[in-house]
């Protein structure tokens, strides 16, 4: 009987083998290479809140779409609205991420600040992105 199992993503195990790409793009060779999990899941969950609806080739409903509220009048009743749908959006996008809390919060004007804290389901891995646009 095993207690508090580990479980790894396979991508994990052995030697060390890019899986993705991190942000920002101005590494050595313009590409700095991810070799975990934790660190490619990050980059690709910030890239995904960078991204609008229609910006990707072939994925026209990929994107979270922030920047539509950048311009428009923030209210709380607007903030719980745009937390319900990036909190669906990223549950369809990300099936293995599990989200843990969710603030999204209003600097000022014209501004919007998101917290997020995830888990990587089945796996220990957890996790915080911080962003303000």
């Amino acid at each position: 009987m095993a207690f508090n199992e580990r479980k790894i993503s396979p991508l994990d195990l052995g030697s060390p083998k890019n899986i993705g790409i991190d942000l920002p793009l101005n590494g050595e060779g313009v590409f700095k290479p991810n070799f975990t999990t934790k660190d490619a899941l990050k980059t690709d969950l910030i890239n995904f809140l960078l991204t609008n609806p229609g910006e990707r080739y072939l994925n026209p409903t990929f994107g979270a779409g922030l920047q539509d509220f950048i311009f428009s009048q923030l209210e709380d009743g607007n903030l719980d609205f745009l937390r319900e749908d990036l909190s669906s959006k990223i549950n369809r996008f990300f099936p293995n991420v599990n989200l843990e809390t969710l603030e999204i919060l209003s600097n000022g004007e014209n501004s919007i600040s998101i917290k997020m804290l995830y888990k990587i389901i089945n796996t220990n891995i957890t996790d915080e992105i911080n962003i303000s646009f």
